[in-house]
């Protein structure tokens, strides 16, 4: 008789991907208890973006693509919804998990709840306090769902605790995005993606802009602006999300220091971020990433559900203005010298707590 417990992951956005093959790894290596399987929704559809888990991951392939691709928040949530539960039917998990704030994060934990499947939340009690970001509603209804709630960050305690979620279900494991960062790192740094590029380290900044709020209205010309101006003092190196690229103003002329390029992979991406004097971004786990580096970072966003980031003082928020873009040089200069300072479970083991809790699971 098998006595394996069956684990399903749930991945959508390249950002879960790095938060869950560190699990999926782990579980692997234990195939005496676990029965390891992967679900990739598709909602990050574009090749560059999702092929990774076998080339840089080494994770393999999925063992189930759902191929919902881009749309609404409704129509990408649906779409899980109704993809999935047949996966569900058939394999009959013990536990989902699932990384994360997305849509797939939200129609995972809503088809799987409502087949009393438990889940398991990885990265669980974040909160910005803002309801009109669609990850923030992700985030809540997700958490409510859970049975195992995985936590990398004190405050997510609190905010837990607050929302009436019992102690029991609460496990401070680590983050395992940097369990990502930490087993690539050597082949980061090998990689040497500034010398590639004939950028000398430290002269350059680094811009990631994906979200709603900023690259779907007026707020992106604004956003280009302030680069061409910080162009003159840094180069500035964008690799363009698809999201973005579609809506980039159309202007006769962008500096030639303001390099957009395509979307890149994780490992030449976080190399040409380890060499970077700042980063600008509105995304929420390179303000996880850089500070591990110790990498100045600036967020334009008016608030973050990492403050923990903010507090280490390796993350600024400079809100959703645009114009502040062009304080980034004066602010890195000023910026609080590169530290080897870490979040508490930020080490590279956050995978193996996580399983030895699903582990426990398995023997009741």
């Amino acid at each position: 008789m098998d006595t394996t417990l069956t684990v399903l992951s749930v991945v959508g956005a390249r950002p879960n991907f790095m938060k869950t093959a560190p699990v999926v790894a782990e579980l692997n290596r234990r195939p005496d208890e676990f029965t390891s399987i992967l679900v990739h929704t598709g909602q990050h559809y574009d090749e560059a973006m999702s092929q990774i888990f076998v080339e840089e991951l080494g994770i393999g392939a999925p063992d189930h693509t759902l191929g919902v691709g881009s749309g609404s928040q409704a129509q990408q949530t649906a779409r899980v919804m109704e993809r999935l539960e047949q996966v569900l039917l058939k394999v009959a998990p013990d536990v989902v998990l699932v990384p994360g704030d997305v849509n797939s994060t939200l129609g995972a934990s809503l088809v799987a709840s409502k087949l009393e499947i438990p889940i398991g939340h990885i990265e669980a009690g974040l909160r910005s306090f803002d309801r009109s970001m669609p990850e923030e509603i992700n985030r809540v209804v997700t958490d409510t769902l859970s049975e195992l709630l995985f936590i990398h960050s004190p405050e997510a305690v609190d905010n837990l605790t607050r929302e009436g979620i019992a102690a029991d279900k609460i496990h401070m494991v680590g983050n395992t995005m940097i369990d990502t960062l930490v087993a690539m790192l050597p082949r980061i740094e090998a990689l040497d993606m500034p010398g590639r590029m004939e950028l000398e380290r430290g002269s350059y900044v680094v811009v990631t802009l994906h979200r709603p709020a900023l690259v779907d209205g007026p707020l992106l010309a604004d956003a280009m602006l302030a680069l061409e101006e910080v162009a003159t003092k840094y180069t500035v190196i964008f690799p363009v999300h698809p999201r973005t690229r579609a809506r980039l103003p159309d202007r006769p002329r962008v500096d030639r220091s303001v390099r957009l390029l395509d979307p890149m992979g994780y490992l030449e991406f976080m190399s040409l971020v380890l060499g970077a004097a700042g980063v600008v971004t509105d995304s929420g786990g390179i303000q996880e990433e850089t500070t591990f580096l110790g990498i100045p970072c600036f967020t334009l966003r008016a608030n973050t559900e990492r403050p923990i980031t903010c507090g280490l003082g390796t993350n600024k928020l400079l809100g959703l203005e645009p114009e502040r873009i062009t304080e980034v040089p004066a602010l890195i200069a000023g910026a609080r010298a590169r530290s080897s300072t870490v979040p508490d479970l930020w080490d590279g083991a956050a995978a193996g707590r996580i399983v030895d809790v699903l582990s426990r699971l398995r023997a009741r």
